[in-house]
């Protein structure tokens, strides 16, 4: 069928779009051809750093990459095969079984050049399945370099981990997406130079954030945006509207260094103390959509649990902290259910900020005392010269009290007296109010047996 052309000779828009559906994806032909395009990863890759150093000494060995999505595990494992000068054989675990792949070892066996069988998503591949790779790793006869999303402490075996070397990949930056995707555009061969002429500020933002650290992914967008452009007149410049038809998600207003960030985090945390968990899930979805760091929101619902619930609920910084740990360990979109489990954990929890009024006075008064001398009974006297000069002296250990108590003084002289902490009645902070008035009732007694004590002497 012959290309269909416009007035002007050249391939019409749809002519255009077709040839552009023929070649292979953006993401494909994107992939860089050296290390010096190669872009993120500076731990791994940069000047001096541990696979630069062993690509140069031709000490490449096995490898597990584990990192998320699109941060370069595949294009690193061809690099690596093509500094080496050797044979890249390359894998998926979803589609290849051991019968594939030991006729692969058998050749590789017979070749005079070093092969580097890639695995993709390696965590897929059984205990049987991995096990297979262990002859021929041991005899030399592969360079096995895997791949995965998953931790390997728990997705490979022992015996193949044992023999791997891991490295992690990160998620690539907001920054390192940007110039990945302005490179592709202004590409004439390999990218879309020749389709469009730029990008509007705000779709490549939009790209960005639909990008989510993933290269892929946002050249993906990219690629269907250019399809999209071509349908439109005069479409030689990508807008903000193709971007988000090509996502198939619509960009929130939303912006990351402005005040609508601080408008929607400030939201979120007045929602969980004001025991709001639909307005709370509601705000933290709308900076999720928006492209916000879900670490960045965990992190405040970390200082949440200990600000406006502390001691009330104390398991409340026990779930902040392991959401955003499940988050580091799962990462998105996954990771965001368990910041979400946190949030609603903290806005139904009994709240107190007895915990943050409390340091904040004691910060006040250790600023404007200055340096006040700790009370000699509970000094530390570790030599003779410090004990002759009373450190120490006169401390009663509590576990020889009564009741495990001993009732002495533990702030600086001028400083005795003083109350910072004031539990409130909800929550566990109930109880800790009633040992405190316990305590204080045994205090008053003991000082007062003592006055008589020395009244009697």
């Amino acid at each position: 069928m012959a290309e269909e052309i416009n007035l002007f000779g050249e391939p019409s828009s749809k002519g255009k779009a077709k040839a552009l559906r023929k070649r292979p994806p953006l993401a494909e032909r994107m992939r860089p051809e050296t290390l010096e395009e190669f872009v993120g990863q500076e731990h791994l890759v940069g000047e001096g750093a541990v696979l630069s150093e062993t690509i140069r000494r031709d000490e490449v060995s096995t490898i597990i990459l584990w990192g998320p999505p699109g941060s370069g595990k595949t294009t690193l494992a061809r690099l690596i095969s093509r500094y080496t000068n050797a044979e890249f054989v390359s894998f998926s675990a979803v589609l290849s079984g051991v019968k594939d792949i030991k006729e692969v070892m058998a050749v590789a066996r017979l070749s005079t050049k070093k092969t580097i069988l890639f695995i993709d998503e390696i965590h897929r591949f059984n205990k049987a399945q991995q096990d297979a790779f262990l002859p021929y790793i041991e005899d030399g006869s592969i360079i096995l370099i895997g791949a995965t999303t998953e931790n390997p402490s728990f997705e490979v075996i022992p015996p193949l981990l044992s023999r791997s070397r891991v490295l992690v990949l990160n998620p690539l930056t907001d920054g390192q997406i940007r110039e990945i995707v302005l490179r592709a555009a202004a590409d004439p061969e390999r990218g879309v130079g020749r389709e469009v002429a730029g990008i509007e500020d705000d779709a490549l933002d939009a790209l960005v954030t639909f990008g989510g650290g993933d290269a892929r992914r946002a050249l993906n967008v990219l690629e269907q945006a250019v399809v999209l452009a071509q349908k439109r007149e005069g479409g030689k410049i990508i807008t903000l509207p193709e971007v988000e038809k090509a996502s198939q998600r619509r960009m929130l207003r939303y912006d990351r260094a402005g005040e609508e960030h601080y408008n929607i985090i400030s939201a979120i945390h007045k929602s969980m103390r004001g025991s709001d968990p639909d307005a709370a899930l509601y705000w933290f979805a709308r900076m999720i959509e928006g492209g916000e760091d879900p670490l960045y929101i965990a992190r405040r619902v970390v200082r949440f649990a200990s600000e406006d619930i502390g001691m009330a609920d104390s398991h409340a910084l026990e779930v902040a902290l392991a959401a955003a740990e499940a988050y580091r360990f799962l990462g998105s979109p996954e990771g965001e259910l368990a910041i979400a489990h946190a949030i609603v954990y903290c806005a139904v929890a009994p709240k107190s900020n007895s915990l943050y009024v409390a340091f904040g006075e004691a910060s006040r008064d250790a600023r404007e005392h200055g340096e006040l001398p700790v009370p000699l009974h509970i000094r530390n006297a570790p030599t003779a010269l410090m004990r002759d000069l009373g450190y120490s002296r006169g401390y009663r250990y509590d576990h020889d009290s009564e009741d495990r108590y001993s009732g002495q003084e533990h702030l600086p002289d001028r400083l005795q007296g003083k109350t910072y902490y004031r539990p409130t009645a909800f929550g566990f902070e109930k109880l800790v109010s009633e040992r405190l008035a316990w305590w204080a009732e045994r205090k008053r007694k003991i000082q007062q047996e003592e006055r008589e004590r020395e009244g009697d002497s």
